[in-house]
Order: structure tokens, then sequence, then C-alpha cells
């Protein structure tokens, strides 16, 4: 039976040393979905070397197992093109290469090689979507969000370099992004007209507007406002926060389990003004209240907002203490598991008003390490064990030596 410190912390052990070995991780499943691998984030290398390099940088594993992962995921080309993102090709990369590297001089020189690389890629995408809001359009979700998007580069930059200007370019950027498009007055200027896939769908013959963590507002709002808590000198931060919190909090719901944001809202939401409780997202990290309130406990801070921090702690305490709600997370994952929602829960806990959010982390890393005791299927990081590791070391071990979650923004 899992139950004590000690037990939490063996279970993600023993996780990273069955994911120690490149060359047996894939012998019985491969990447899910269809996840390229090795320079995927999400579903290869990249993001198992993470889970290492973390170990490492905390004394709880070996540097050569991480160098081992480090090897794979640079082993095939890496990919600069139009689908380069955080979570692909380069700029993957590039993240769990600084995590190694730290303030150290490990890997310099694959550093500056992949620096230019991300810095070329950032342009390019910074001089299209200027291009888009020249022109009034409205923007397509993988030009702004985490996954694909600008806030996931720039989630890098800051983290990498943030008083390089290409991190200010793309926090100016994301400023302009929530300022009114001369055309679209009912609809905010994040609004994309594709459904929450990324794709056109007759369902969505308007489009829709996502909070989410992942591909929504809720990934501008949280970098701005990690850069605002950091003092980078970019004009108009707190204004572009105001704005798009002026917007989640037109939308913020209350019911008996506590305040909630939906995942998303169509134009049908938007013309009567109201959300149907069925569309209260299960409290995962990518849609859910483990992300949004997250944003949101950033955004208070940003602002002086004591009163945004309490409600966003509120709706993080409410989800961890409500089991239909946990009930609502079978899966182990980061992005739609229960291993999101407690990493979230840990970094608020570190910033929280009141301790009650800590102490309901013991109780959900019990239950997150008693189903990666069982026999593991999915060794990934963004939905499988990787992931689920490092969360439970985070908790267990109440520290971060790489701020590995910073791919998540939550830090």
């Amino acid at each position: 039976m899992i139950g004590t410190h000690s037990d939490v912390m063996a279970v993600g052990e023993a996780v990273a040393d069955a994911l120690s070995d490149p060359g047996n991780v894939w012998t019985a499943s491969s990447p899910i979905g269809g996840r390229a691998w090795p320079q995927s984030l999400a579903g290869g290398a990249a993001g198992i070397a993470l889970l290492h390099i973390e170990r490492a940088r905390s004394g709880l594993g070996d540097w050569s197992t991480a160098h081992a992962w480090l090897s794979v995921a640079a082993s095939q080309e890496l990919t600069a093109a139009a689908n380069a993102g955080l979570f692909f090709g380069a700029p993957a990369l590039a993240f769990v290469t600084h995590a190694a590297a730290g303030s150290s001089g490990r890997y310099r020189r694959a550093l500056t090689t992949l620096d230019e690389a991300v810095i070329t890629i950032t342009r390019t995408r910074l001089a299209a979507a200027h291009a888009r809001t020249d022109r009034g359009d409205q923007p397509v979700m993988k030009e702004f969000d985490l996954i694909r998007g600008l806030a996931g580069l720039g989630a890098y930059h800051l983290r990498r370099h943030p008083d390089h200007p290409i991190t200010q370019d793309v926090l100016s950027y994301l400023v302009r992004l929530t300022e009114p498009l001369p055309s679209r007055t009912e609809l905010p200027p994040w609004w994309t007209n594709v459904a929450p896939n990324g794709k056109p769908n007759p369902e969505y013959p308007q489009g829709h507007g996502n909070f989410g963590l992942s591909h929504g507002i809720g990934s501008v709002l949280a970098l701005l406002s990690l850069a605002v808590l950091r003092n980078v000198p970019v004009a108009a931060m707190t204004d572009a926060i105001e704005r798009i919190c002026a917007w989640t909090d037109l939308w913020r719901q209350q019911d008996d389990a506590g305040p909630w944001w939906p995942g998303f809202i169509t134009i049908d939401q938007i013309r009567e003004q109201h959300i149907q409780p069925s569309l209260r997202p299960r409290p995962s990290w990518c849609y859910g209240i483990a992300g949004t309130a997250r944003a949101q406990q950033l955004a208070g801070m940003a602002l002086g907002d004591t009163t945004r921090q309490q409600t966003a702690e509120d709706a993080m305490l409410a989800a961890m203490r409500d089991p239909a709600q946990l009930d609502l997370l079978p899966e182990i994952g980061l992005c739609h598991g229960k291993a999101g929602l407690l990493q979230a829960a840990w970094r608020m806990a570190a910033d929280a008003l009141t301790p009650h959010i800590a102490a309901e982390l013991p109780r959900l890393a019990t239950q997150l390490a008693a189903q990666l005791s069982r026999p593991l299927s999915d060794p990934e990081l963004l939905d499988g064990a990787a992931g689920a590791a490092l969360a439970l070391q985070t908790v267990g071990s109440d520290a971060v030596a790489s701020d590995w979650d910073a791919f998540l923004l939550l830090a």
C-alpha cells in the first residue's frame, strides 16, 4: 500500500529506473498517437530526457542516463520548420538542453546552435503574426498557443534569456494580441475561427474562444504574468493582463463545487451570455482548473490583486477536495491526468496566501503513486509515466532543480 513520503519517492524512482535505458523503453510500445520520436517533448526521447535531467540535477539520478536520453533526442535531423515549437523540434531540444545546462557550462556549444535556430523560428513567426494583425484578421490557435505557437516559444526565451531582445519582442506581440481588432467588436481579439482541435469544423462555424493553458489565452496570461513577476521591461504588459482577466472574469462560474472557468466558449454562449454547467471541464492542466487557476493566481500576483489570487486558490482547493472532480482524472498524465493537477497544485501551494492547498498534496500524491505502481504502458512525458514521475518527485522532495515544469507554464 502506498501511503508515506518515502513510498511516493520510491514509486518515482522505480519509474525512472524503468525508463533509464533508451534501448528498452520502446520495445513494448511506441509513441502514442503518432507523435514523432525522438525530438518530441510530449511523446519522445526529449521528454523522457527531462525526467532524468531533473533527477540528475537534484542528486537523485546520474548524468550518464540524462546524457544518453539527450543523445537520442538529438540523434536525427532536428526540424525548424512550420511544425517546430516548444513541444517539437529545435525548440523542444533547446528547452531540455537548457534544463540540463542550468548555470553551468554544460552543452554550451549545442545551446548556441539551438538558440540561433529558435530565434530564427521566433522571428519568422512574429513577422507573420504582426502581418496578420495588420490585416485585421483573426489569429489561428497555433499562432499564439503554448504547444505550437509564440507563447511556447516565449516560455523558452523567458527561461533561457529574459533580457534578450527576442524575449521582449515575443512579449510585445502578446500584448498586441490582446488589443481589439477594428472589425471584431463582439469578440475578443484572440478568438479563433477554428474548432478546439485547431481545424475548421462545421460544428464551430464561427470558431471559439479558448481559455486553456495548452491552446488558449491562459498561456498568454500565464506568460505575461511570469514576465511581470520577473521584472522584464516590456510596456503595457499589466494592461494586457487586465484585458485578459476582464474577459475571463466575465465567464467565470460559481457552483457548489467552487469557482471554475469553461475550457472554451462559442458564439452561442457569447450571444446568450450563459454557460451551461455541462461546460465545466475536468480539473486538468490543459483545459481545466489545474491550468486556468494557476494562470489566474499568477495574474493576481502580477497585478497585486489578492482577491483574484484567492479566487484562483479557492478553485484549486475545491477541486482537490471534491471526489467527483478527482474521479474525472483517471489518467496519470500531466496533460489531462492527476499528475498535471498535482504539479499545478504544488506550484500554487508555494505561492498561496494560505496553507490549505499544501495540506491536500499528500493525499493526491498517494493516489497518483498507487496508479504508477502498476505496470507501465505509456512512458512519455505529457500523458505518461515520465511526467507523472516528475510530479511525484517534485512533491515528494518539495523542490525542483531544473524548473522542468516551465514547459507547462506553471513556472
